[in-house]
């Protein structure tokens, strides 16, 4: 297939890309570099430095181009900026999404996958979270990665574009082949920032809250292995029924502490890595995770990683290799 990967300098998107690649496909890659990183795009990817804001960005991909299918990654992603600088999320998200939308309506693009998140349920009623939970976007993040998915419905109703908006929970970890892998500037995401520790970049780890009603106190989050989550994509792409539209949960289905991170990383690294305990950030909920039932049932899809150790030593395999990260 020809298909189009937007963000796929970025983390999830250049996993995607590679295993595009790897399988055959014809594979175009749009990103502005803000967030990206040219060193994680597959060589034998198309690149193009653009904006999807930007008409000429458009023009470029899509003038005399025929897709198969477009896979959208491309996304300021910060859930604590976004409430800083919520235009960022709200305006310019929405609509490079709505940008990327129009132009693949026009050009009859069958198939859509929208990265979407989990942050659309701020205060789920039952866990672990299925996709019946009712919608409460937890930021203006979680609210422009609505907006966009329901834009998308609308494509499908007037348009007939199958569609599927996957809601992460938290991806983690690195390619097994130690390529390509989690570099964010400023990075935010803790397993990384707990092998920072271990690689003497950061004196210690802070837990924010060791008072949640959790069985050690520190918050429960959802881990999924990068490379389970990219295989996700693939499957969902390939399984679009013509005019269909799925939006499915995508996470491990198992949970784990702050402080569970922290001791398997102490094990995979041999460093003792010192955690402070601050006070807990706003907005923080107790425990995150995933019911990936809908998701299986349709794909037949399982991860393939279901403990935090081959997460956590795939994620150290790719900063010890890359201890600055990708080079600038």
């Amino acid at each position: 297939m020809k298909l189009l990967v937007t963000g796929g300098a970025g983390y999830i998107g250049s996993h995607v890309t590679d295993l595009l690649v790897a399988r055959g496909d014809e594979v175009v890659v749009c990103d502005n570099l803000v967030n990206g990183h040219r060193a994680a795009v597959h060589p034998e990817a198309r690149f193009v430095h653009g904006d999807l804001l930007q008409a000429d960005t458009l023009r470029t991909l899509f003038d005399g181009q025929r897709y198969d299918g477009i896979l959208h990654f491309a996304a300021y992603t910060l859930v604590n900026e976004s409430m800083e600088r919520p235009w960022r999320y709200l305006r310019d998200n929405v609509l490079a999404g709505g940008n990327l939308l129009q132009a693949a309506a026009e050009q009859e693009v069958p198939r859509f996958i929208l990265s979407s998140t989990a942050n659309l349920y701020e205060e789920p009623q039952r866990l672990p979270i299925g996709e019946d939970e009712p919608v409460q976007p937890g930021s203006p993040y979680g609210e422009g990665k609505h907006m966009i998915e329901r834009m998308l419905g609308w494509m499908n109703r007037l348009q007939g574009m199958a569609g599927c908006s996957l809601r992460y929970f938290n991806a983690a970890g690195a390619h097994p082949e130690g390529h390509i892998g989690e570099d964010h500037r400023p990075e935010t995401h803790l397993i990384p920032l707990v092998l920072q520790v271990a690689l003497g970049q950061r004196e210690a780890i802070t837990v924010f809250g060791d008072d949640y009603p959790t069985p050690d106190g520190s918050c429960i989050r959802d881990y999924i292995h990068v490379m389970d989550l990219a295989a996700a994509h693939i499957l969902a792409l390939d399984a679009l029924a013509e005019g269909e539209l799925r939006a499915c949960n995508l996470g491990s289905g198992h949970g784990y502490s702050v402080l569970d991170v922290l001791e398997c990383a102490r094990e995979v690294t041999g460093h003792p890595i010192p955690a402070r305990i601050g006070p807990r950030r706003a907005g923080d909920p107790a425990v995150l995770v995933a019911d990936n039932d809908a998701l299986g049932r349709w794909l037949g899809w399982s991860p393939q990683h279901t403990t935090l150790q081959p997460i956590i030593a795939s994620a150290w395999n790719w900063h010890r290799r890359h201890p600055q990260g990708y080079p600038e």
